[in-house]
């Protein structure tokens, strides 16, 4: 089912008329015993004020007429419409969907708690009544299986799975476009748009967040030192090459051996190194 316009009338004129016929009953009932007739023009003054529904803004009444969808008014200010219409309104605003956490797994197995953001709007008031029982509850639990899947479809971090390409903490955006793209298949036919949805909370579950932050800060310690003795092994070689290149010292193959050391302690290590002069040579 899809919206279809209901064409509506300006209210004005209507309620106009609907004043004149109550005064003309009035008049009529008081200057003659013409009952029946004030009372006709009492019930027609009535209908016509039945017809009338008043559109806020960003609002939108959808028209039924004995259980068979007529159209839905957009049209702003006082309107009328056939007073036999039953009329609900349905609200266009945009609405924010704060979710709650959810305790999941994500690819790996790791128990992780998330949670998201949507912004939404209805978009189809057709489908937002008729096709749905309830459609903010739709939205809310279609947008907690959303996040599920989501979240059993990636690793936490690449600490986890180091070929991951897209990961539940990638700072890109694309986990948020997969997650609009996933609530966009789910709720068109509630007629709901998305504005945006994005991941407002990820963290790992309370039983496991110490290990997990031990190992993040074990592969961070492996990860510096592996950088510092990279460094260090570069400049170990540029300072041998530099010697050799101007002829300053000719080290036989012991002595390269034990400058390497030195050098690789001086640079290497954490805190400042004491040099020791050695009075005597390299065998004394």
């Amino acid at each position: 089912m899809k919206e279809k316009e209901l064409t509506s009338t300006s209210g004005y004129t209507f309620i106009a008329g609907g004043l004149v016929l109550w005064i003309f009953g009035i008049i009529v009932a008081a200057a003659s015993n013409a009952g029946l007739l004030a009372g006709i023009l009492f019930f027609a003054g009535t209908v016509l004020s039945m017809g009338l529904t008043v559109i806020n803004p960003n609002e939108a009444a959808v028209a039924t007429f004995f259980g068979e969808y007529v159209g839905t008014i957009r049209e702003n200010g006082l309107r009328w419409v056939n007073p036999l219409y039953r009329r609900r309104k349905i609200s266009l605003r945009a609405r924010n969907l704060n979710g709650q956490k959810l305790k999941v797994n994500d690819k790996m197995g790791n128990p992780i708690e998330i949670a998201a953001v949507v912004v939404w709007h209805v978009n189809d008031t057709a489908q937002a009544s008729f096709e749905v029982d309830n459609y903010q509850k739709f939205v809310e639990i279609q947008s907690e299986a959303a996040i599920r899947k989501l979240a059993g479809m990636y690793c936490y971090d690449t600490i986890e799975d180091e070929d991951a390409t897209i990961t539940l903490r990638d700072g890109s955006g694309k986990i948020n476009e997969m997650l609009e793209h996933e609530l966009t298949e789910r709720l068109v036919r509630a007629g709901v748009a998305i504005h945006e949805a994005r991941i407002s909370h990820l963290a790992y579950s309370p039983e496991i967040a110490g290990a997990m932050l031990q190992r993040q800060q074990a592969s961070a310690v492996v990860a510096a030192r592996k950088q510092i003795v990279d460094g260090a092994v570069g400049m170990v070689e540029m300072a041998l090459a530099k010697l050799s290149e101007k002829g300053i010292v000719h080290l036989d193959e012991e002595r390269k051996a034990a400058m390497v050391s030195n050098l690789l302690v001086v640079l290497c290590g954490e805190k400042s190194v004491s040099p020791v002069i050695n009075a005597g040579t390299l065998y004394n």
